[in-house]
């Protein structure tokens, strides 16, 4: 590690005036953060904490009848607090370790984006609402790709809201090692329709399985998937599998989301 300052603001005012600073960088629970640090991978030469926000932490019900998840929220917090979302609760719950779940959050981890990330399958199948300290984005619009999001300098994820749906399952075949997303399929079944949101198999990251939603609004049980095929082009291929097996598993992890909501 190199030497570095570190500031603690108490309110996202404060943090996005630091910010403005061009050699800061944002801190939330730096589970990929600070490794990219000891790797020299980025060197700002000041960190602003997140985590002693009050005003983005915690977990509500909104007027709306929305789920708000304050963005420097662990991922602990939500597995044991997002009662109302058990599908959420269960898939925060199963996030890494419990170390990381103790120290990740959720506004982290859709600000790195990683493609094998389990959130951004949840945003993306409940068709939430990210919120930054300047606008409110849709989930639709947030993610651009690996890595890549809307989101511009200095601006910070402070709330997350999730409609709540009719039924919900997240699936995950993990990666033993990194327990991230091999793949990871979530699916809601919403009032207006089913979303389908799949992690961890795309080079371009998390995406929704059209054909699957449009199947499941006809019909939303594991038969209606049965005759669906996914295209391998365009996943990832790496030492833990091909395009084809990840494909595969699309659909078979589609099926038990399906089977368990």
């Amino acid at each position: 590690m190199y030497a570095f300052e570190i500031e603690r603001p108490s309110t996202i005012a404060d943090a996005v005036s630091v910010l403005q600073n061009e050699d800061a960088q944002a801190l939330s629970g730096g589970q990929t953060l600070i490794p990219t640090l000891k790797a020299r991978l980025a060197m700002p030469e000041t960190l602003i904490s997140l985590t002693g926000i009050p005003e983005m932490q915690g977990i509500c019900m909104n007027e709306a009848g929305q789920l708000c998840i304050g963005g420097a929220t662990t991922h602990a917090s939500v597995a044991t607090g997002a009662i109302q979302y058990p599908a959420l609760a269960q898939m925060a719950g199963h996030i890494g370790d419990p170390a990381v779940r103790n120290r990740g959050t959720i506004g982290g981890s859709l600000a790195n984006n990683d493609p094998a990330a389990c959130y951004p399958a949840a945003v993306l199948g409940s068709g939430a609402t990210i919120v930054t300290n300047t606008r409110e984005i849709a989930a639709d619009d947030y993610f651009q790709g690996m890595f890549e999001t809307v989101l511009e300098d200095g601006e910070i994820i402070t709330e997350v809201r999730f409609p709540l749906p009719k039924r919900a399952n997240y699936q995950k075949f993990q990666q033993p090692a990194s327990r991230f997303a091999l793949v990871g399929v979530f699916v809601a079944k919403h009032a207006d329709g089913v979303r389908v949101a799949v992690t961890g198999a795309s080079e371009e990251g998390v995406f929704r399985w059209t054909n699957a939603e449009l199947a499941l609004d006809a019909d939303f049980s594991t038969t209606a998937l049965s005759e669906l095929m996914v295209t391998a082009d365009g996943l990832l291929e790496d030492i833990h599998g091909s395009p084809e097996y990840r494909a595969n598993l699309i659909k078979v992890m589609a099926q038990q989301a399906v089977d368990a909501a």
